[in-house]
């Protein structure tokens, strides 16, 4: 997502232009617009006009409206965000009130008003235009001397850092200036991969290169971790996946993830750890059930005592036309967070999403039992 413009106030009002640059975006779209917000976009109206003789004739214009927003559908074959409402600014093609409907979609700019931008919103928008909060497969491609440091998204490459040094040839009774030449080189790759890599939101880490230089980077970044007590490296050593490639530039990705082996590592990552976060809640209903609840008045209670360990919570709350139950679990959020608690915001349209929904939509696993909760039962507010 392209960030055209934000303005927005310390008491949250203000507006922001974005324009959608893939169907990732126009999802991000989805997710920001709410009833009730303004919504300017450029425009296709149909507009007929009548003679003085009595007859009419009707023509298409290009126009930019400004629409209060009533109602909301995404297409997600043809991905189209339609919004449904009526013109709240003067236009000379279309009546002040008049129904219309815009279609936010790929490479075309909107503006967003909101009443009140919350922290979910503006997170979004963060989100939506920081391309790296996107990338959770990194690879290294490297050959001796050269290296290149990438995250990978669903839709982009980003390349964080180039490493190139020269380092000596082997030379019969000079090896040692070879070896330091090359553990020089290690050295600036595992630090530029402690640098540029955010193993908080990577999920998977390719080392590729040609012959043994991946499993001799690997071998010294493992052994320097022990030495230093990284804890970092070796924590997420399980991430790490060597393959093969034909040369340390960034050309050789292309080949590196056509892989097999690299296309289902990939395609397991994706919403990963909200998956493993919703298993570990099963896991602690069935296990230690005084340690997750779910439904948003037993969350909330949980919330007050600062109880809250993890919070599980559906994008899908969050388009509730309910403004002031929206802020209810805008509340939550921030309230969890200032405890320390960890947020997990499921996509309604992943499978871990639509589980989650089934169980209200907001789920918490806590730091200590509270067994009252399980006495109370949950109003009908619990359900979407």
């Amino acid at each position: 997502m392209k960030l055209v413009r934000k303005i927005v106030d310390k008491d949250g009002e203000g507006s922001v232009s974005l324009i959608p640059e893939n169907t990732e975006d126009v999802w991000h779209a989805y997710n920001l617009i709410c009833e009730g917000d303004h919504v300017s976009c450029s425009t296709i109206r149909k507009v007929q006009t009548e003679s003085s003789t009595g007859s009419s004739n009707s023509y298409r214009v290009r126009t930019t409206l400004t629409i209060c927003v009533e109602g909301i559908d995404f297409d997600t074959q043809a991905c189209v965000l339609r919004l449904k409402g009526r013109n709240i600014e003067e236009n000379k093609y279309v009546k002040m009130g008049a129904y219309h409907t815009l279609d936010v979609e790929q490479n075309r700019k909107f503006t967003l008003v909101k009443p009140k931008w919350d922290c979910v919103s503006l997170e979004r928008v963060d989100l939506a235009c920081d391309p790296t909060q996107n990338a959770d497969v990194a690879a290294i491609v490297m050959q001796e001397g050269i290296a290149h440091i990438c995250l990978i998204t669903s839709n982009m490459t980003l390349v964080r850092a180039k490493i190139d040094q020269v380092i000596p040839r082997k030379r019969k009774g000079h090896v040692s200036q070879h070896e330091k030449g090359l553990a020089r080189f290690y050295e600036s790759v595992m630090q530029g991969i402690l640098r540029h890599i955010s193993f908080d939101i990577v999920k998977c880490v390719i080392i590729a290169s040609p012959g043994f230089v991946k499993d001799q980077f690997m071998d010294y970044m493992v052994q320097q971790a022990i030495k230093s007590d990284n804890k970092l490296i070796l924590d997420n050593r399980s991430k790490f996946m060597l393959i093969h490639a034909s040369s340390g530039f960034k050309h050789s990705l292309k080949e590196v993830l056509a892989d097999p082996a690299v296309v289902s590592r990939i395609s397991d990552t994706k919403a990963a750890s909200e998956v493993r976060a919703l298993e570990l809640f099963y896991t602690i209903l069935q296990t230690d059930p005084e340690r997750a609840f779910y439904g948003k008045k037993q969350v909330e209670r949980a919330n007050e005592s600062q109880a809250v360990e993890t919070l599980l919570i559906s994008d899908k709350l969050f388009r509730a036309q309910d403004v002031a139950l929206r802020k209810e679990y805008v509340n939550l959020i921030e309230g969890v967070r200032d405890s320390g608690g960890d947020v997990k915001m499921f996509s309604s349209m992943h499978i871990s999403g639509e589980q989650l929904d089934q169980l209200t939509g907001v789920a918490a696993i806590l730091r200590f039992p509270m067994p009252e909760l399980e006495d109370e039962s949950d109003d009908g507010s619990d359900s979407e």
